[in-house]
């Protein structure tokens, strides 16, 4: 088998764009994947272009070794742009070796460790008692790990964030969710990055009493040595790792004992290749994974194959307003959730189908991520 054409298709679909690749075969077998490097889809595309120049005439089965010759090609190896786009195509390869072979991708990478795989829900922002509404009606629906965001009051002038502000609001509405939901359901905020050391260790000694589950991405991941910090001023668990792009990013975090839920993400980190390393050595530091899964069909579909086959997972991220967006003429198969979780998948490869014929109707439009600022002007994260 040889691989004869590699497509690129950044499309808009709901509120941005998604980035589906689809690889082909001369045996007419076709393998899709996903890149996730979200709102820099023509960066990925690029560099999609510069792998195919190699690949076409590759045997996609061998999947380590293209990975190797993807990662290691160009000398000026790794960087979220070219792991993004490798994930995508190793998401494709492997697609397609459990449609060659008539088998479930899961069934490739061990076989199933569990019956369902289960999920957490983000019903809402830590914004106001709309929160405390949207908990209490997804735990009369049988979720047990409920996350949430968070925000600014409302009037607040668009795109102001204001940290310590952020704070104020989500320690009271957190506090105000677990006595709505009791103590037997798990928790977790996730801050996406936007606190330095000091405010996100005044968060965690805010909401001490409310038990998390965990706290997700309180600062920015570029230096293991400030959450090697923060960890000194918190025993809050940690949850880390969704733009990592490569099992080296891991290193630090892995071995310091930094992180507590891995929150690596299938369309950045490298694919199913690079996935199984980082489970695996997780699973030799008692660290579970908790699959970053914002994006579209394919990496939901390819997350839920790693959740089947890897024994230390927890939950997998759904978001059941994203999955409602997914169009049906382009994507006319693709897993469902039932209740709280996924069944097992059952058709060779992912289970995903994506009709390319469909696309145009759902051409790329140039978007950025919110641009939020301080009220003095200064520009911080998103």
């Amino acid at each position: 088998m040889k691989i004869t054409n590699i497509k690129a298709f950044p499309i808009w679909i709901g509120f941005r764009n998604q980035f589906v690749v689809q690889v082909e075969t001369d045996r007419g077998i076709v393998g899709f994947g996903e890149g996730g490097m979200s709102y820099r889809e023509l960066a990925m595309k690029g560099m999609i272009e510069h792998l195919r120049e190699f690949l076409v005439g590759q045997d996609p089965r061998r999947i380590e070794h293209l990975w190797q010759t993807m990662y290691r090609a160009a000398y000026f190896e790794g960087g979220n742009t070219l792991t993004a786009a490798i994930s995508a195509i190793d998401i494709a390869l492997w697609d397609i070796l459990g449609k060659s072979l008539g088998v479930p991708t899961y069934q490739l990478l061990g076989g199933a460790c569990r019956d369902t795989i289960p999920c957490f829900a983000t019903p809402g922002s830590l914004t106001g008692p709309a929160g405390v509404t949207q908990a209490r009606e997804f735990v009369e629906k049988g979720w047990r790990y409920l996350r949430f965001s968070v925000g600014m009051p409302e009037g607040t002038e668009k795109d102001v964030y204001e940290p310590m502000e952020s704070i104020e609001l989500a320690s009271h509405w957190i506090r105000e969710i677990r006595k709505a939901v009791g103590p037997g359901i798990g928790l977790s905020v996730d801050f996406h990055h936007r606190l330095s050391v000091a405010e996100a260790a005044l968060f965690c000694q805010r909401i001490a009493d409310v038990h998390l589950m965990f706290l997700e991405e309180p600062i920015r991941s570029e230096s293991p040595e400030a959450y090697a910090q923060l960890r000194t001023m918190t025993p809050m668990p940690f949850a880390i790792g969704e733009e990592f792009a490569s099992k080296w990013r891991f290193v630090p975090f892995i071995e310091q004992g930094l992180l507590n839920f891995c929150r690596l993400d299938l369309s950045n980190v490298g694919g199913f290749t690079e996935a199984k390393k980082v489970s695996g050595w997780c699973e030799a530091h008692y660290i579970d994974l908790m699959p970053h899964n914002p994006l579209g069909p394919i990496c939901t579909a390819a997350s839920v194959h790693l959740g089947a086959a890897t024994n230390n997972f927890a939950q997998l991220e759904y978001r059941h307003n994203i999955e409602a967006q997914f169009p049906t003429d382009l994507f006319p198969k693709f897993p469902r959730c039932v209740g709280t979780s996924f069944p097992l998948p059952i058709e060779p490869g992912l289970g995903v189908e994506f009709d390319e014929a469909i696309a145009s109707k759902y051409a790329f439009a140039y978007a950025e991520a919110p641009h939020l600022r301080r009220r003095d002007g200064q520009y911080t994260n998103w």
